[in-house]
């Protein structure tokens, strides 16, 4: 009998898209569904990119450089200049969204049966890149009590082995809105020069930080010049999701010619997304200001109307679009299921993220879920409104499911 690989049957679902089948179904019953779920912003794409596009694409749409269309290159080394990083070309390699530059970066550094020390809860997608490269993922787990900060550095040491190739950080975090202090990418800073590992630092979310906070990357600490690397996208910076556009950049040599190699193997990133994105990176910083202030708003309202819901505890979060949720519930899998199969009020429904896929420790996260703070705010009120009648119906529907 013929068999899939190992890796293809461990290859986990992604909690944030393996209900899509299930909202489908309920707006073919004439459901609606706030969908809160995934980080797919509703705000409009700013029109630059369309525009530049329009007057910069050529008759053919042919191959482009596979590190990048030098124009995009030079364009977003213009944009690290305004957050106080200094590139040259060789430093950055275009991707195809950020997930092809955390690939390339786990694949540039790591063999397979390697070790990556990841903070969890994490983004979901970290567990599918690992299974695909058959890369170990070690967790340590931080707590909501503690605002999802890292442990103390003792504490991360202990997880480190001889297999440890990286240590894995997102900040401002997915899926918890964490944004780490410096003092606390200090301390990574210090074990990855002391036990010779690299540091993967995912900054998708640079912008997305409030109350005042600011954002320190991994490209802050020359003294680690040579082991960090740093992973971005486009997708949520200007709500250009379906674009595909990120990139991977480091200061070290070896490191962007491997990335180099990967990016000759698939050939090239898209080029009319290219094109579109030196529009984009073009923009000026009161197009920032403007979004910030509109997902403060958010995360203020959504957050507020969290706290009054019984039962649910969570942390403000300080940046990104999420808020993590403990829930009264024992398997958020289930209860985001039945939001979707069997409750609505007034024809309307709401889709979450469940907490599990959110951990590579077993038996975590079941009674959290993750939410994106990506609509309107009136639809985020709404949307909360309604996972409130959706617990308090589910206890009455499901009590041996309520903890």
């Amino acid at each position: 009998m013929i068999k899939l690989s190992d890796r293809a049957k461990a290859m986990p679902a992604s909690p944030i898209r393996k209900l899509v089948p299930l909202a489908d179904e309920a707006k073919k019953r004439g459901v609606k569904v706030y969908h809160l779920n995934i980080g797919q912003p509703d705000i409009v794409t700013p029109k630059e990119f369309m525009q530049y596009v329009i007057e910069q694409a050529p008759k053919v749409i042919s191959y482009t450089h596979s590190e990048g269309i030098h124009e995009c290159i030079n364009a977003m080394i213009d944009y690290y200049k305004t957050v106080n990083i200094s590139l040259e070309r060789k430093n950055v390699q275009i991707t195809m969204g950020g997930s092809e530059a955390i690939t390339f970066a786990m694949t540039a550094v790591t063999n397979p049966g390697d070790e990556v020390i990841v903070f969890e809860p994490f983004y979901t997608n970290y567990n599918g890149f690992a299974t695909m490269l058959g890369v170990k993922l070690v967790p340590i787990t931080t707590y909501a009590e503690d605002g999802y900060h890292f442990p103390a550095k003792e504490e991360i040491e202990k997880h480190i082995t001889d297999k440890t190739r990286a240590i894995m950080i997102c900040n401002p975090n997915n899926p918890t809105g964490t944004v780490f202090e410096r003092n606390e990418i200090e301390t990574i800073v210090e074990i990855a020069q002391k036990r010779d590992l690299f540091v993967f630092s995912d900054e998708v979310y640079r912008e997305f930080i409030y109350d005042g906070l600011k954002h320190t990357s991994i490209m802050d600490f020359p003294e680690i010049k040579d082991r960090a690397i740093m992973l971005d996208s486009l997708s949520k910076r200007y709500s250009l999701c379906g674009a595909r556009i990120g990139c991977l950049v480091s200061y070290n040599t070896d490191i962007m010619q491997a990335a180099l190699r990967m990016g000759q193997a698939r050939l090239s990133s898209p080029t009319l997304e290219q094109i579109g994105a030196i529009g984009a990176l073009k923009l000026p910083a009161s197009y920032y200001k403007e979004v910030i202030d509109e997902y403060e708003s958010r995360r203020n309202s959504s957050y507020e109307r969290l706290l009054k819901i019984k039962g649910v505890m969570c942390k403000e979060p300080k940046g990104a679009f999420y808020i993590f949720i403990k829930m009264p519930i024992k398997d958020s899998s289930h209860f985001a299921t039945y939001l979707l199969n069997e409750f609505n009020y007034e024809g309307e429904t709401v889709m979450v993220a469940p907490g599990d896929g959110f951990y590579a420790s077993k038996g975590l996260g079941y009674d959290e879920i993750r939410i994106a703070y990506v609509l309107k705010k009136e639809d985020m009120v709404k949307s909360i409104d309604l996972l409130d009648k959706g617990i308090e119906k589910y206890k009455i529907d499901y009590p041996n499911m309520v903890s």
